[in-house]
């Protein structure tokens, strides 16, 4: 009777804990988003009228049209790359067995076990040295570090779920690698591989630290210029940067639904592979 009592209380204050952190994080972001519309708000509980004329000055400001198609040429480029080299890679490693394998795959994993800026910084040093710092090609090399391997990281158990048999059979009938990989298997990794794009694009639009350290005045993502616009020198509307705030967390939390519309978090952690008759 007392275990299940003290169960119960631990229940109990867990869900206590969860729901003042929740509550807060709602809090927080209600703040912003009210602080974008209002007129004036200052010592009161509400402010004293609202506008939008806040997200009109902030776009002009702070010129987001150019700042949102430069974020979008940055996502797209790294989204692409990660497709085009991760889905081969993780098809690699799915189905060889070589030597170095398992430190190939340490390797893999240390991008985005370790935090991104105690190997943000010598990596901008060395983008700095060859010419590609500050630039949009540079900012897509330096998010492709931790995209990459992402990619192929949650590819590889969707390609092991496939019967190599369906492989076999396709060659049989005279499928060769192209044709096998383009009109057999992505097919299948379809949905792997929308799964993985999707993060791959919410991780980049989010993605700070590597952005921050490599781009220039012209290769700035809506992140980025968030940060400059908080803390850069001169005297800026605290409303005009809740909407700027306000922008950058609808712009993440559309292509966040739009990738849990695809993805399946089974599906990413599951090993299943079909055993062989």
């Amino acid at each position: 009777m007392n275990r299940s009592l003290t169960e119960r209380l631990w229940a109990i204050a867990l869900w206590v804990v969860v729901a003042f952190f929740i509550l807060n994080l709602f809090a927080m972001i209600a703040a912003v988003v009210t602080s974008s519309f209002s007129t004036r708000w200052l010592g009161t509980w509400f402010p004293a009228g609202f506008t939008t004329r806040w997200y009109y000055s902030a776009w002009d400001e702070f010129q987001l049209d150019d700042v949102l198609i430069v974020t979008f040429e940055v996502v797209f480029a790294v989204v692409a790359l990660s497709g085009l080299l991760g889905v081969p890679a993780a098809y690699a490693m799915a189905r060889r067995d070589f030597p170095g394998k398992r430190l190939l795959m340490l390797l893999f994993l240390l991008p985005l076990l370790v935090p991104s800026i105690t190997y943000g910084i010598p990596m901008a040093t060395v983008l700095y040295r060859t010419g590609l710092g500050g630039t949009m090609s540079g900012v897509i090399l330096a998010n492709l570090v931790p995209s990459l391997p992402f990619v192929i990281l949650v590819m590889i158990p969707f390609v092991e779920q496939i019967d190599p048999r369906i492989e076999a059979a396709a060659r049989v009938f005279g499928a060769g690698t192209l044709r096998l990989f383009v009109h057999v298997l992505l097919p299948l990794l379809l949905p792997g591989v929308l799964a993985a794009l999707l993060l791959v694009l919410v991780r980049t639009i989010g993605m700070f630290e590597l952005t921050f350290l490599t781009s220039g005045p012209t290769s700035q993502t809506l992140v980025v210029s968030l940060y400059y616009a908080v803390f850069a020198a001169g005297v800026r509307a605290e409303q005009s940067i809740d909407a700027m705030a306000v922008i950058y967390m609808a712009t993440t939390l559309v292509w966040l639904l739009i990738a849990l519309k695809f993805v399946n978090p089974t599906q990413i952690v599951a090993r299943a592979k079909v055993p062989a008759r």
